[in-house]
């Protein structure tokens, strides 16, 4: 029960109350990229991702959606798979030619827990072929 009384004699109340909060919170874009990665986690709960973070969880949708529409650019993870450019042998200089004998180069490819060697000097149309050799077995 509230104590409201106009009677000057009474003592006042202990209990003050103040509001400070003004307006809307702003979200920098890379807070918000944030959040939506971690509620991209395997097993996240988009709920308690925004709990965590002070949101609501239709702002963490709103995010997740505009990540997938490219409006919103997520950091990327240690286990995103990044690639390499292959170079063409006929774009490599004739100075570049390696020092020891072509028997002796070894190309390794690691990908989601399969690694090939590819020994000598493979054309681009061998590293090709185990490019797509991996990728039909390991469905990346």
């Amino acid at each position: 029960m509230d104590d409201q009384s106009d009677d000057i004699r009474r003592p006042l109340s202990p209990r003050i109350e103040v509001f400070a909060g003004a307006g809307r919170k702003r979200w920098p874009d890379d807070l918000k990229a944030q959040i939506a990665a971690e509620s991209l986690e395997p097993e996240a709960v988009v709920t308690d991702v925004a709990r965590r973070h002070g949101c609501r969880p239709q702002q963490v949708h709103d995010w997740r959606r505009r990540a997938r529409l490219g409006q919103l650019v997520l950091p990327a993870s240690a286990e995103t798979l990044s690639f390499v450019p292959v170079l063409s042998e006929s774009a490599l200089p004739a100075f570049a030619e390696p020092a020891g004998s072509p028997e002796a180069a070894i190309v390794t490819v690691e990908l989601q827990g399969a690694r090939v060697e590819v020994r000598g000097t493979p054309g681009l149309a061998v590293l090709s072929d185990v490019f797509l050799a991996l990728r039909r077995t390991r469905s990346c």
